[in-house]
């Protein structure tokens, strides 16, 4: 996931992480966590929670997702691996 931001924004969630001990992908993964899952149910999950959707930001959570098969995963690695690299496209302009 890519991540634009203002500059200030930015600085907060580095603060907020640094306090809580976490990298800021934990954090970050953490409030999209307790945005998007109900079942959390920590006080500090329901707090943020609460904080969103004062904001109008809390989404209503979706039909749950399985893991695709490790093997189907592993296929599509090893395919991917096999194309034309990106470097000889742009070479070429295409």
């Amino acid at each position: 996931m890519t991540w634009r931001s203002p500059d200030e924004l930015l600085e907060r969630v580095r603060r907020a992480a640094a306090q809580q001990g976490r990298s800021m992908n934990e954090f970050v993964t953490a409030v999209l966590d307790a945005a998007t899952d109900p079942e959390l149910a920590s006080s500090d999950a329901e707090r943020l929670r609460e904080r969103l959707d004062r904001a109008g930001l809390l989404v209503p959570a979706g039909p749950s997702r399985r893991r695709p098969d490790s093997d189907r995963v592993e296929a599509a690695r090893t395919k991917a691996g096999t194309g034309t690299p990106l470097s000889r496209l742009v070479d070429e302009g295409r």
